[in-house]
């Protein structure tokens, strides 16, 4: 069994997306036209929770978006199977909003960059700001979160899992260590 650190429990991640939702409303709570997009899977997951949290905060509806960034991979090709694909669900125009785009954990910054590609693939937002839940570091691009849920430094060879209770049955998020 592999060696395992919680870095988030079930109240550190509702606390932790308290807080993203509060940084958002203090930046973005007055622009008519914020939306937010969530990277498919996990970060479509958070996304909807961020929304929900928006919603009460600011007593309006926020529009969602889901975005599934897998053809827009500049690894694709390279992968030893096909990515497995999800749905893009964007039912509002993005033109001129102020998008909140929110995935699980930010690394390499491949992930972002092709998401950024897929944004605009369906028009030109006024600008696009980056909320994650964890950013382990290590990047490859010139890629910065605007909302970090929590810094934690990993070896290359660690590994972060987020669950979430959608998909998972439980919400926390776990450094593995190597053996």
């Amino acid at each position: 069994m592999q060696k395992q650190k919680i870095v988030l429990s079930e109240i550190d991640m509702s606390r932790t997306l308290d807080r993203l939702a509060s940084e958002v409303t203090e930046r973005r709570g007055s622009s008519e036209k914020l939306a937010i997009i969530g990277i498919q899977r996990r970060g479509a997951d958070l996304a909807q929770r961020l929304k929900d949290l928006l919603d009460n905060r600011l007593g309006r509806e926020i529009p969602l978006g889901k975005l599934d960034i897998n053809l827009y991979r500049d690894d694709w090709t390279n992968l030893s199977r096909q990515p497995s694909l999800n749905h893009t669900e964007i039912p509002f125009d993005i033109e001129g909003s102020s998008i909140i785009l929110v995935d699980d954990v930010l690394f390499s910054g491949r992930t972002i960059r092709a998401a950024l590609e897929a944004v605009l693939d369906f028009g030109r937002p006024r600008r696009v700001e980056l909320l994650v839940l964890i950013d382990r570091g290590h990047r490859e691009l010139p890629i910065r979160a605007d909302y970090v849920g929590k810094e934690v430094r990993t070896g290359e060879d660690e590994h972060v899992n987020v669950l979430v209770k959608e998909r998972d049955d439980e919400d926390k998020v776990v450094l593995i260590l190597p053996e």
